[in-house]
């Protein structure tokens, strides 16, 4: 187990190539240093450093005692913890101030992200290299964006000038974000729409929209009443050949630990036999984990 001296050693050395853009300092919930997965530490922007606690350990205070020590040797002028194991709980910021409209940088995008919560962050880290294939893949396509959240698959696309995205999520108040992440991106909203649709019950409308070329599925894992992946995303799957054109991109993701890449795999293989299987994409390295299959999956398949 890491001491706290050569956590902050460590730290230090992550931080060594900051930019102005977000980057993860240390990811503990991969599982490779023990007695640490409760842990993530972010540089937000040279100004912020944003610590998440997934759940309490004996040496919190200690440890907030050498976090605070390190973003003020880092001349990081804000520090945030954000103590997720505490429901409803706001973020502390031990010291320093967040700014009203405060947005993160990913690749030139500005991508909103709210700090005072301890779950409804707007921003998924993760997924950078996810926006990435998006925004290569998107030229002139017609896009779906199913379970959108703030959006940001949209903003990726739109900087890849895809021709027109439909973002479709049944939370009114993330897509309010996800407008608000194009017009800060000082984005062309023609030809980008906003639906708050339960897509499971929605089908009909999808399709009236379609045939799309590039699809993309980033639910969560579950959220009760909402989506379950052991049981809901198959129906999805079904639907697919119905609304996707020919030699349409399909990315599935899937974030779920005790659900391997195959479980969408053999899925697809199944109820949609058109999409072959291209590849996985290869997640950010400062997301390592000890266990790939338990870490994010964005699965990429095409029509033929």
């Amino acid at each position: 187990m890491l001491s706290l001296e050569e956590l902050q050693n460590l730290l230090t050395h992550n931080a060594q190539n900051t930019t102005d853009e977000f980057q993860r300092l240390f990811h503990g919930r991969g599982g490779l240093y023990e007695g640490y997965k409760h842990l993530t530490v972010d540089h937000v922007n040279p100004e912020i450093l944003n610590v998440a606690l997934y759940f309490q350990e004996e040496n919190e205070v200690q440890l907030l005692a050498m976090l605070s020590e390190f973003a003020t040797t880092q001349g990081y002028t804000t520090l945030v913890v954000q103590r997720r194991y505490q429901k409803g709980t706001p973020s502390e910021v031990v010291f320093g101030e967040i700014p009203e409209d405060l947005y993160i940088l990913e690749n030139g995008m500005k991508l909103k992200l709210n700090l005072l919560s301890n779950q409804n962050t707007y921003y998924f880290p993760d997924m950078k290299n996810g926006r990435s294939f998006v925004r290569e893949m998107a030229k002139e396509k017609h896009i779906l964006n199913l379970f959108s959240y703030t959006c940001a698959f949209s903003v990726a696309a739109k900087f890849g000038d895809a021709s027109s995205v439909v973002n479709i999520d049944m939370s009114k108040g993330a897509l309010k974000v996800g407008m608000a992440n194009h017009s800060l991106n000082k984005l062309d909203p023609k030809g980008v729409s906003f639906l708050p649709y339960n897509i499971l019950k929605s089908f009909s409308n999808i399709k009236r929209k379609g045939p799309y070329d590039l699809i993309i599925i980033d639910p969560p894992s579950f959220q009760r009443g909402s989506f379950e992946a052991t049981k809901d995303y198959e129906k999805i799957i079904k639907k697919l050949p119905q609304i996707a054109n020919e030699e349409c991109i399909l990315l599935a993701c899937l974030n779920a630990p005790d659900l391997q890449s195959s479980f969408l795999i053999e899925m697809i293989e199944q109820w949609a036999p058109s999409f072959k299987f291209e590849k996985r994409l290869e997640n950010l390295s400062e997301f390592a984990s000890d266990d790939e299959e338990r870490s994010l999956k964005n699965l990429v398949f095409i029509r033929k």
